[in-house]
């Protein structure tokens, strides 16, 4: 028998907001800590909406998922520095940002297909953003 696996829309994210800044200074820790919060927060919210979205209905999670994801790039950019994210890491706040809205438009418009595969590019991009600049987790620019 397998033990049950639960639906995960951002295991990548998810892994490496686990370790993020875990070996930095105190106030990089807490960073890295709201990272892993926000994903966490934000798969929760993907796993019902995605239910949702199978079940043709509404849900909380549905109604939800917009704000988490903007929770968890907010998040993303704190851990990274806002310097780096509208500098050199704008081409992945970019990359966010358009995969954010193509989640938003599946959800609206019910389109399973659309939000997973949707899905795959946000859980990169964010991923991708919080590895790319270990250096500036241990003095982010303001």
């Amino acid at each position: 028998m397998h033990p049950k696996q639960e639906p995960s829309f951002l295991p990548l994210t998810v892994g490496v907001a686990r370790s993020a800044g875990w070996s930095a200074e105190p106030a990089a820790r807490a960073r890295g800590g709201e990272v892993r919060r926000c994903a966490e927060e934000a798969d929760a919210a993907a796993v019902g909406c995605w239910a949702a979205l199978l079940g043709g209905c509404q849900s909380p999670e549905r109604r939800d998922l917009p704000f988490r994801l903007r929770a968890l790039a907010e998040a993303t950019s704190g851990y990274v520095g806002t310097g780096w994210w509208y500098g050199g890491g704008s081409v992945h706040r970019r990359r966010v940002t358009e995969a954010q809205l193509r989640i938003n438009d599946a959800v609206r418009e019910g389109d399973g297909a659309e939000f997973a595969e949707a899905f795959v590019g946000y859980d990169q991009a964010i991923a991708t953003a919080v590895v790319s600049v270990p250096s500036t987790v241990e003095s982010p620019t303001p």
